[in-house]
């Protein structure tokens, strides 16, 4: 039976495992805890202080279970791979060597392996899912197709987080705080506008609301927001009818150009152009004879 090397199928597939051996021991190096450095490009942004505390308890009575997983560097440092939740833990409990894989790897290799064994243990939030996803697509020149033979995820569900980051950063900060799930967030994107989504959010975090009345109300927001735009240009092109009707009248009666303008309140002018003085006081005593 093959040994359980704790990194996952998708890490396995991009991890050579080869050095575990069939008789159950393995070539796991115990490296020094000062030689170990974190990923900068991790995509997990947020480590619990709570959740690290109660690791550490855990490493000092039972030690660490599963090695992380490092790759070496020309200067003889190593760089965090798989296991920066470990590795903090254990600087808490105050150990100062850890059990670890070494691996060598190329920069986006150590991205994806990065990425892949956080989604795999769910320590990521959604946004830094997404924000994962994007950072190895732009700086890899990726499709969300090559994206997903990559990582082992569908096509749709890298989109799906992607479009998580077209929401108002309040709403992403939301998501990454762990006070909406990604669900409330993906059926906010329905709201076309932001402000629409922002007080949908805060809707949510006032009255508790379901992802499904969520749906309902950025469903209804959209067609009140389509309803109003149709609304406004059915009545824009009844006033602009109208107004051409009585520019016609009024040039019939005045025997000259004349121009109506209208706002939707109604509220407007009219203009009526004459080119010298001659044509000024026939104008007038024309609207004296009306008068």
């Amino acid at each position: 039976m093959k040994p359980r090397t704790g990194l996952g199928r998708g890490l396995d597939a991009l991890i050579d495992t080869s050095h575990v051996e069939s008789n159950g021991s393995s070539s796991i190096s115990e490296v020094e805890l000062s030689l170990i450095r974190p990923n900068p490009n991790q995509p997990r942004t947020n480590f619990d202080e709570e959740a690290l505390a109660e690791l550490a308890v855990s490493i000092r009575e039972l030690g660490v279970i599963s090695p992380v997983t490092l790759r070496k560097n020309a200067d003889g440092t190593y760089l965090i791979i798989a296991g920066e939740r470990r590795y903090r833990a254990a600087k808490m409990a105050g150990l100062s060597t850890l059990p670890a894989y070494i691996r060598t790897a190329e920069d986006e290799q150590v991205m994806e392996m990065a990425l892949i064994e956080n989604i795999q243990r769910e320590d990521l939030d959604a946004i830094e899912i997404a924000l994962a996803y994007q950072r190895l697509m732009d700086d890899y020149q990726l499709t969300q197709e090559r994206m997903s033979e990559r990582v082992g995820k569908k096509r749709t569900t890298i989109a799906n987080y992607l479009r998580l980051l077209k929401l108002p950063a309040e709403i992403q900060m939301g998501v990454r705080d762990k006070k909406i799930d990604m669900g409330h967030a993906r059926a906010l994107l329905a709201a076309k506008e932001p402000l629409s989504q922002l007080a949908l959010y805060k809707r949510i975090l006032a009255e508790g609301l379901s992802v499904r009345k969520v749906e309902q109300l950025a469903a209804g927001e959209t067609d009140a927001t389509e309803h109003k735009g149709k609304a406004e240009s059915a009545g824009r092109t009844a006033l602009n009818k109208s107004l051409g009707n009585v520019e016609q009248e009024l040039q019939r009666i005045l025997g000259c150009e004349v121009s109506v303008t209208a706002n939707q309140k109604g509220k407007g002018k009219v203009v009526i152009p004459f080119g010298n003085t001659q044509q000024l006081e026939a104008l007038l005593n024309t609207l004296g004879r009306l008068a």
